[in-house]
Formats: structure tokens, C-alpha cells, sequence
């Protein structure tokens, strides 16, 4: 369900009203005297962003010195909301020259009601884009004078853009080579027992592409998701190709992607804006491929002594490398001296954060390096208490490489006039919350 806001206020600080717009009848012209009393007055703005009131839904969010609150009076999408209120954000700061605060508000009023009749009707949010926008409300906001963003110029083709399907570009576009720059991005996400087994492991991943292409390009991207393989299969009468398939989950795409014919075919088609932009999100739950297996054994000798051996191993292909290969070690917070052995990188203690740091700059794939170290503690005259030693953290970035092994099968480009393109693919994963306990 939409929104559906029955009126939007702008408040500053104090809870005074800048600019408020009604779309619907269903509630006074008083409901921000609810919002003052109940929330602001109670100083309990930090709380929760959505609070019930009455018969009413209050929606805020703070941007600067500004609160801005949608009111709803029935049940509506409290992400939309929010979603709406960020893009209308953006919207202004394109207007104002980046600025959004109480002085940007009452210098541009007569603007950002113009602006409010056209991203809402009726309480439902319409077209949000400022290139867009600014192709028939081309009045210019009042600008910061610390504000340097030059002002946008408006484009021909104004009624094109506005009532056409692909208002997220323009047409015109010349380039003198005409090339595509796409990137799969992935996060490694792992928990593993001091033993070896894994206790919880994930990829999230993103595709980031940049486009350099002249006229309205229509683009296909093939990939080796399981979904996507095997309808190809059905619609072309034959077994797919062998080869490993992945199944993606919670897949989310840019506005310029062809939903109808991803459900109906299985395949990312989309005419892609201008420049960069991120065309996909995904997740991934299984068949993971770890980048690295760290082993760590920890022996306490005594009340003042401790010896560490980590042993870490590249997983990945012995052609790929990985960089910045960081492992932060936990060592208790009486430590007083260590004496440092490892076969690869450098390695130090630091005491702001009672860890043992060992860097390497490059990790060859399918190789192993070792770290020993002996670490002397303070002697407490305390009992000893048993507690749970923090995990073994990692970060590292490996080229070329995907954890989920996705991979792209084919990008294909139409055009018109049948230019030539030049495809540039480039894979790359990086440790999101990478621990080992030990």
C-alpha cells in the first residue's frame, strides 16, 4: 500500500511549523499540536520514528535542524515513507544548491510549495527525480553563498522526459567511444567455532555499473543463477550448459530494470541512465566459497604468560592474490610485553583496542602464513575469572574473485545506429564481518 499522507509538515527544532501541506481531509489542521505535545515537548524524538497518536500514524525524521512529519489517519507503507521523504530531501538540496536547514526553508517557500503540489497527489508520491523536475519547474532556488554546485541546466525534450518510460535518461547522449564498466562488489560475512565449523555464513553482494553509451541503448545481462539458467532452457527448447548456478536471494534492481520480462524470462533487461549507477543488490545463503580459513590455538601458561599461534590459509586460486590482509588478534588487557614470529607481513601489538594486528600487503592464493607470539601479562591479585575471549577479526580485499561464484555469462548492448561497444568486467570481494573464535 502507498503512503496515502493526509499532510506533511516541516518543523524547526523549537516545533514551530515552516511549511505545511494538506492533501487529504481526513485530519485537522491541529495534528502538529498532537506531534508537539506528545513527542516533542516529552522528549521522546530518539525513541521511535513512528508513533501512533489518536486515531493517527506520525512518521519523522530529523534532516539538519528540520523535522519532517508525515501524517497518515489509515495503515500505510512506513518504508515508503520514509523512502519518500529522503528522495524529497534530495530533491530540495538539488534546488538549493545543496543545502537543507530552517534558513534554506524559509528562502525558498514559494518554491517547495510548487515542489509539494507536484511529488504528492493526494496524499500518493508522484515523479521525484530533480532531472526531471527541473525540465518544467526550472525556477531557481535561493543558494547558500558557501554552496558551489554549478546550476543544472535544463535539457530539450522536456515532454518526453516527463511522460516517456525511461525518464531516469536522456536523449542525445554522444560519447566518442562507447564503453561499459560493470563491477560485482561482495562482502563476506562468516562466524566459525574455535574448531572449524561454521556457525554462520553469508555474501551480500552488489553489481555497480558505469555507462558510457551514446543514444538509448537497451541492455541484456546474463548470469549463472539457477532461476535464470534453467528458464533460458525452457524458452530455447534445449538442456542448459553444465557448469555451477547459484541461487540468489532477496534480489532488488534499479528502477531503469525491466521487472515484467525479468518475471516472465528470468533476464536483467533495462535501459541504463547516464554514468554510474548500482543495478542490483543480492544475497547469498549457500554453497559459499570461504576466501580464507583461519586456525587459531591459544594456550594459557600460568597467570602471566599466553602463547598464540594463528595459522591462516588462502582458499582462492593460486593465480589470485588478496590485499590488505589485516588479522586483529584479542589478548587480555593486562598485557604487559610480546615477542612476535610470522612467516609473512609484519605484526604488532596495539593497546587501544587489546589486540595483536598482523598485516599482510599481498596473500598469494593457496599459500599459508603463520603467526607465534608470546604474550606476558600484568599478574592481578585477584581470582582468575573465566570469561569469553573476543573473536579474531579479518579484512582483506581478493581481485577477481567471488565467495558466491557468480559470474557474468554475457552483456549484450542494442542500439540503433549499431555502434560497437567495449565490455570491461571486474570482480572483487571483501570481508563484511569476518570472525573466528577462539
Amino acid at each position: 500500500m502507498p503512503v496515502a499522507a493526509s499532510a506533511i509538515y516541516f518543523l524547526n527544532l523549537r516545533g514551530d511549523v515552516l511549511i505545511n501541506r494538506l492533501y487529504r481531509d481526513d485530519v485537522g489542521g491541529n495534528m502538529v499540536d498532537a506531534f508537539r505535545m506528545h513527542i516533542m515537548q516529552t522528549k521522546e524524538l530518539g525513541t521511535c520514528p513512528v508513533r501512533q497518536i489518536g486515531g493517527c500514524s506520525f512518521f519523522y525524521m530529523r534532516i539538519s535542524n528540520v523535522y519532517i512529519v508525515i501524517v497518515v489517519s489509515s495503515n500505510a507503507n512506513v518504508a515508503c515513507a520514509f523512502k519518500f521523504v529522503v528522495e524529497a530531501v534530495n530533491l530540495f538540496k538539488s534546488y538549493f544548491g545543496g543545502q537543507f536547514d530552517e534558513d534554506a526553508i524559509r528562502n525558498n517557500f514559494v518554491l517547495i510549495y510548487e515542489l509539494l503540489d507536484e511529488i504528492m497527489d493526494f496524499g500518493y508520491p508522484q515523479n521525484l527525480s530533480p532531472e526531471i523536475l527541473k525540465l518544467y519547474i526550472t525556477q531557481e532556488g535561493v543558494r547558500s553563498p558557501f554552496s558551489s554546485k554549478p546550476v543544472d541546466k535544463p535539457v530539450p525534450n522536456a515532454t518526453l522526459q516527463v511522460t516517456g518510460a525511461v525518464g531516469w535518461r536522456r536523449e542525445g547522449l554522444v560519447y566518442k567511444k562507447n564503453e561499459v564498466f560493470l563491477d560485482i562488489v561482495e562482502s563476506v560475512n562468516l562466524l566459525m567455532s574455535s574448531k572449524g565449523s561454521v556457525l554462520r555464513c553469508d555474501v551480500t553482494g552488489k553489481i555497480l555499473m558505469k555507462c558510457f553509451l551514446s543514444g538509448m541503448p537497451d541492455l541484456k545481462l546474463g548470469l549463472n543463477d539457477k532461476i535464470g539458467l534453467e528458464k533460458e532452457s525452457q524458452l530455447k527448447a534445449r538442456p542448459a550448459k553444465s557448469g555451477k548456478t547459484i541461487e540468489l536471494d532477496d534480489v532488488t534492481f534499479h528502477q531503469c530494470v525491466n521487472l515484467t520480462r525479468f518475471n516472465s524470462e528470468k533476464t536483467v533487461s533495462f535501459v541504463p541512465p547516464d554514468g554510474e549507477f548500482e543495478l542490483m543488490k543480492y544475497r547469498i545463503t549457500e554453497g559459499v566459497n570461504l576466501p580464507f580459513r583461519v586456525l587459531p590455538t591459544i594456550k594459557e601458561l600460568g597467570r602471566t604468560r599466553m602463547e598464540v599461534n594463528v595459522k591462516v590459509k588462502s582458499v582462492f586460486g593460486a593465480k589470485m592474490f588478496a590485499l590488505g590482509v589485516v588479522i586483529k588478534i584479542p589478548v587480555p588487557k593486562q598485557t604487559a610485553k610480546t615477542n612476535f614470529q610470522v612467516t609473512s607481513g609484519r605484526a604488532k601489538y596495539n593497546p587501544s583496542i587489546d589486540s595483536l594486528v598482523w598485516k599482510i600487503r599481498k596473500f598469494p592464493g593457496q599459500t599459508e602464513s603463520t603467526l607465534s607470539a608470546e604474550v606476558e601479562l600484568i599478574s592481578t591479585i585477584g581470582e582468575k575469572k573465566s570469561s569469553t575471549r573476543p573473536p579474531i577479526q579479518m579484512e582483506f580485499q581478493v581481485p577477481m574473485f567471488t565467495a558466491s561464484g557468480l559470474r557474468v555469462r554475457f552483456l549484450k548492448v542494442w542500439e540503433k545506429s549499431g555502434y560497437n561497444t567495449v565490455e570491461w568486467v571486474r570482480y572483487i570481494t571483501k570481508a563484511g564481518s569476518y570472525e573466528v573464535r577462539c
